[in-house]
C-alpha cells in the first residue's frame, strides 16, 4: 500500500455518525446535507430517463445538452462562459479530485486555506503533494483571511493554491477585493487556483445576482483557474452524484481522459435530472436559499444565548461554527453529545488543527423545530457539567 494511503486519517465526522448508529433518538446534525428530499421535477425527469432505457454510457465530459445548460445557468450570474469549458462529474468531490490529478504531480506544493472540509487536504496529499496551510484568523466566533499571509505562502514554488468560499465550516466568504488580490498574485506567481464554490448560491447577503462573489466574475478563460460546482446543496441532490468543473479551454480534452479513467461518464438519468434542476432553478435554489436563512435565523440566536458559546452568523453556507468553551477536545465533545445528549455534530478539528474546540452544525433541516431541540439538548447536557 502507498504511504500516502497508508497515512490518511480516517474521517472524525464519520466516528461521531458511527458512535450514533443504530440510534433513532439522535438528532443528527453533523452532514452537510439537508432532510429535505430532492424536489420532484428533478426526481421524475430522472425517472423517466431510465423508463426510455437511457442506461448506456455518455460522453466523458456530459451530456452535450446538460453542457450547454450549464454554461447558460453560470453566464446568467457571471460573465459569458461557453459549453466547452464545461465538465460534468460524477459528483463535487469528483470534479475536485480530478482537478487536483490534472494540476498537481508528486512533490509539488499545494497551499490550502483552512479550517476546509477535509477532502480538499486529502486529495493532493493523496497525490503526493506537500501540502501546506494558512489558517483563517478567529476573533469572536467570527473567521477571515490574512491576506498578507496567504501571499507570503504562495510562492513561485506554489503550484496550486485551494480555496474553499463559502467556506465550510465556518461560512467565511471571500470579498471580491481579496479575489482580485489573490488572483493578480497568483498570475504573478504562475500557480494555479482551484475555487471550491459548491455554496456559491447559498448566500445571504443581498447581491444582484443572489450568489456570493465568484473568481469567474473576474477571471479570464485562459487564466490558471479551475472552478469546482455541484447540484448537492443549491438543487437538494446529494446523493445523485452530479457536479461539474468550469476549466480553461486547453485543458478540457484532458479532463476527459481523466475522466475516463476515473469513471468513464456520468449516468445518463444523472444527467436528466440535473437537466431539470436547471429548468426549475429560479423556483428550487431561491427557495431552498430562504428556508435556509430562516433556519440560520432560527438557530444562531438560540446558540448565541447558550453560555459558553462564541458564534457569528455565517454570511453563505449551510453551518453554525462554534466555540465551546471548557470543552478542548472537539471529537471527545462531539462523540459525548452523542451518546449522552442525543446530539450529532462535527467536530471542529475535523476540518483543521486551529478548529479544535469547534463544532460544526449543519442547520439545514426541514423542521426548523429540530434546531431549537438540538439547542435545548445542548443546554441541558452543558447544566449537568461539573464546573460549567
Amino acid at each position: 500500500m502507498r504511504h500516502a494511503v497508508e497515512q490518511l486519517e480516517a474521517s472524525r465526522i464519520r466516528e461521531v455518525a458511527n458512535a450514533g448508529f443504530g440510534r433513532d433518538d439522535v438528532l443528527a446534525f453533523w452532514f452537510g446535507e439537508s432532510d429535505e428530499v430532492t424536489p420532484e421535477p428533478i426526481r421524475r425527469a430522472a425517472v423517466e430517463s431510465i423508463e426510455r432505457g437511457e442506461t448506456f454510457y455518455a460522453h466523458n465530459l456530459g451530456l452535450p445538452e446538460l453542457r450547454e445548460a450549464i454554461a447558460d445557468y453560470l453566464s446568467g450570474l457571471h460573465p459569458q462562459i461557453g459549453a466547452e469549458r464545461i465538465a460534468v462529474t460524477s459528483g463535487g468531490v469528483s470534479a475536485l479530485m480530478l482537478a487536483v490529478q490534472l494540476l498537481v504531480d508528486a512533490g509539488d506544493e499545494v497551499v490550502a486555506v483552512t479550517p476546509v472540509w477535509p477532502n480538499l487536504t486529502a486529495q493532493p496529499a493523496i497525490l503526493g503533494a506537500a501540502v501546506r496551510t494558512v489558517p483563517l484568523r478567529a476573533e469572536q466566533g467570527a473567521w477571515s483571511l490574512d491576506l498578507d499571509a496567504l501571499r507570503a505562502a504562495v510562492t513561485q514554488r506554489t503550484r496550486l493554491l485551494i480555496l474553499n468560499a463559502p467556506n465550510n465550516p465556518t461560512g467565511w466568504t471571500l470579498a471580491r477585493e481579496e479575489q482580485q488580490a489573490i488572483l493578480d498574485h497568483c498570475r504573478a506567481t504562475g500557480t494555479w487556483i482551484l475555487a471550491d464554490e459548491v455554496y456559491e448560491r447559498l448566500y445571504f447577503e443581498p447581491t444582484p445576482k443572489a450568489c456570493a462573489p465568484s473568481f469567474l466574475d473576474i477571471a479570464t478563460p485562459q487564466d490558471r483557474l479551475v472552478v469546482a460546482h455541484s447540484f448537492s446543496k443549491s438543487f437538494l441532490m446529494t446523493g445523485w452524484r452530479l457536479g461539474w468543473l468550469v476549466l480553461p479551454p486547453h485543458c478540457v480534452d484532458a479532463m476527459g481522459k481523466l475522466i475516463e479513467f476515473n469513471t468513464s461518464c456520468t449516468s445518463v438519468f444523472t444527467q436528466r435530472a440535473g437537466l431539470a434542476a436547471l429548468a426549475h432553478a429560479s423556483e428550487i435554489t431561491p427557495r431552498v436559499v430562504a428556508h435556509l436563512k430562516a433556519c440560520r435565523d432560527t438557530l444562531l440566536p438560540l446558540l448565541a444565548e447558550v453560555p459558553g458559546v462564541r458564534v457569528q452568523p455565517p454570511r453563505g453556507g449551510m453551518y453554525a461554527f462554534f466555540q465551546l468553551d471548557g470543552f478542548p477536545d472537539s471529537l471527545d465533545v462531539a462523540k459525548r453529545l452523542v451518546t449522552e445528549a442525543g446530539l450529532g455534530l462535527a467536530p471542529g478539528n475535523a476540518f483543521a488543527p486551529e478548529a479544535q474546540g469547534w463544532l460544526r452544525w449543519c442547520f439545514a433541516s426541514k423542521e426548523p423545530g429540530r434546531l431549537a431541540e438540538g439547542v435545548r439538548r445542548l443546554r441541558h447536557w452543558l447544566d449537568g457539567q461539573p464546573g460549567i
